[in-house]
């Protein structure tokens, strides 16, 4: 018994598709992000939203409007309808050739007066009520009905999660192979069963001279909102496929920096080949140089062989 040849287990050298991946730590940020504050000093009339609420863009969500103002815009609305309706009298006058068209020309220019006074009025209620630039979910509300506001004071925060930007640092060495359309893949702590996967959209212009690294951005669609700027999310950046040789890890035989692999004859002999390796994957590694696809090599049972050694395949893993 203590002559017969080592039972061994042996698999091929195949072609396979193999796609290497560059892991990071990754920041998430929101596509849009604002802090609603006042511009004038004015009462809270109304406030007509609540913490969290989803708001479309436009939507009115504090009204400081006080009654003078709206009281003025009234009175000069009027005073512009009465001068327009006046111009339009006369304007027929003219045709009629009863009234001089410089006394028309003159009623012109009151009629455009009391049109800007009323514009200007309006604008300057549109900075006492503040809406929504875009479509998002609020923050807290900062502001209660009766406060008074000055500028500068907070209202609250809106954010557009429905697509989240996530900024992560890539080593320079890695550089000329991002690109954006790249696919990435993250998780959160918050969501461990949960993957999300998004596009590179850009690659900053510059490399940190401190950490030697490049922030990359990509955007992910978040319709359901789990994600929140600010959460902190490993990122497996996945550069592009390629075709190549692999074989399983445990193959290989490690002598210091040098690897090597027994590969076996027809006549089930083995012979040490030394190999170069590339990339790793679960259970896999990339065979660069010493083996062709087709070849058969000794998976299990290295530890027990030598140089020409005959073998025995255990049953099952002979082709």
């Amino acid at each position: 018994m203590g002559n017969q040849p080592a039972l061994v287990t042996i698999g091929d050298v195949v072609h396979v598709e193999w796609q290497d991946e560059i892991q990071a730590l990754g920041t998430a940020q929101a596509n849009e992000s604002v802090t609603l504050t006042a511009k004038v000093t004015e009462t809270v009339t109304r406030v007509n939203f609540q913490d969290g609420d989803f708001v479309e863009a436009g939507t009115v969500l504090v009204d400081l409007s006080g009654r003078a103002e709206v009281a003025q815009l009234e009175a000069a609305q009027a005073t512009f309808v009465e001068a327009r309706q006046q111009y339009e009298r006369l304007a027929e006058l003219v045709k009629q050739g009863t009234i001089p068209r410089s006394q028309l020309d003159t009623q012109l220019s009151v009629r455009d007066a009391a049109r800007a006074r009323a514009d200007a009025i309006r604008a300057a209620l549109a900075d006492r009520i503040i809406t929504a630039p875009f479509a998002g979910v609020l923050g807290f509300r900062r502001v209660s009905p009766g406060a008074l506001v000055t500028p500068g004071t907070v209202i609250a925060t809106l954010d557009d999660i429905r697509t989240i930007k996530l900024d992560f640092a890539v080593p320079e060495a890695y550089f000329g192979r991002i690109a954006p359309g790249l696919t990435i893949r993250a998780r959160s702590e918050a969501f461990r069963d949960r993957l999300f996967e998004g596009t590179v959209t850009a690659v900053g212009s510059r490399v940190d001279p401190l950490t030697r690294a490049v922030t990359v951005r990509a955007e992910i669609d978040n319709p359901d909102t789990l994600l929140r700027p600010g959460m902190l999310l490993s990122v497996r950046l996945l550069e592009p496929a390629r075709n190549t040789l692999a074989i399983p890890e445990i193959a290989v035989v490690q002598v210091g920096q040098r690897a090597f692999v027994y590969r076996l004859d027809a006549e089930d002999r083995v012979s040490q080949v030394e190999v170069r390796l590339g990339a790793r994957r679960r259970g896999e590694v990339e065979v660069l140089e010493g083996l062709s696809a087709g070849e058969r090599i000794v998976v299990e049972g290295t530890v027990k062989l030598r140089e020409g050694a005959k073998v025995r395949i255990a049953p099952g893993t002979r082709d």
